[in-house]
């Protein structure tokens, strides 16, 4: 049927006035830089989520909590969250100007995974039964062990510390050199997001890993002592034996570090370009579905205090 002119005439004058309401829509994208160990729930569940209650789209970044930190600083990197693990981030963030105030959304605890193809899983599915010291089959020959930068990533440097605090448990000397090698050894080392990918695929044997992510990704774990794993602030608190970590810096500085707390905090940055859906999504962070969507995937409650 042929249509008259003065309908294709009301047709097309209906087209354009639909158009910048759908443009409108398209426009509206809501941008969370992430700490690259949540990729799985952030852009699985938490987002997806969020973007539908909201009619919106859902941008997720995930990298290296310092390094994304610094890109925000830096204003070479834009968006409206960011999620950290640890309160280092968060620093750098308030420094900049860019953060007042963030809150936290939940917590973790370090954890060594292992692939199941690994030609050493049963070697490794024993430690993590508790029948063999995991510290001595990560030092057997051939083992691949991977990492992530302690210059860009929090989890590097929370890797470093664990096995720091194993030397006192375990009585161990020298525990970090005969496991890690140096501090940043490049052949242990890679993206956070490619990390557990890599073990996955089975190019790698064990990795450092925090116990949400290795859940998330469905990998097996080797759990660890309360007193090495950084999950609990009262052991981190003694003064009496500091553990420190000293890295050179991006810049080529040197940075004298100190273990804190696996704890996610979230914060809206004050350059975001969609500020009431970024409180809104932190929000939903904090609220009953949110941390349904975090338990699940194998995170712990936050302790009831802001950054």
């Amino acid at each position: 049927m042929r249509l008259s002119v003065a309908m294709r005439g009301l047709l097309a004058a209906l087209l354009l006035c639909l158009l910048p309401a759908a443009a409108s829509r398209a426009a509206t994208v809501l941008r969370v830089a992430y700490a690259g160990s949540m990729g799985v729930v952030m852009d699985r569940y938490l987002g997806p989520a969020f973007a539908q209650a909201e009619g919106i789209d859902y941008q997720g970044i995930g990298q290296g909590a310092y390094g994304l930190a610094r890109l925000l600083a830096a204003k070479a990197l834009r968006a409206d969250v960011f999620v950290s693990i640890t309160p280092g981030p968060i620093v750098v963030l308030q420094q900049a100007g860019l953060i007042d105030r963030a809150v936290p959304i939940a917590s973790t605890q370090m954890v060594i995974a292992y692939s199941p193809r690994s030609r050493f899983a049963p070697m490794l599915r024993a430690a993590a039964q508790g029948r063999r010291p995991w510290w001595q089959v990560l030092q057997t020959p051939g083992l691949r062990f991977g990492r992530t930068d302690p210059a860009v990533d929090p989890q590097g440097q929370n890797i470093i510390f664990t096995m720091l605090l194993a030397e006192r448990f375990y009585h161990q000397s020298d525990l970090v050199q005969r496991i890690l090698g140096s501090v940043q050894n490049p052949a242990q080392i890679f993206t956070e997001p490619s990390l557990l990918s890599r073990l996955q695929a089975g190019q790698l044997d064990a990795a450092s890993s925090y116990r949400s992510a290795a859940i998330s990704h469905h990998l097996p774990y080797i759990p660890l002592p309360d007193v090495i794993n950084l999950s609990d602030p009262a052991r981190l608190a003694d003064a009496s034996r500091p553990v420190q970590l000293t890295i050179r810096q991006p810049d080529g500085k040197p940075a004298t570090l100190h273990p804190q707390p696996l704890v996610f905090y979230a914060a809206v940055l004050k350059n975001a370009v969609q500020p009431q859906l970024a409180q809104a999504f932190v929000a939903f962070l904090r609220s009953a579905r949110g941390q349904v969507l975090l338990r699940a995937q194998g995170y712990g409650s936050a302790p009831d205090h802001a950054r």
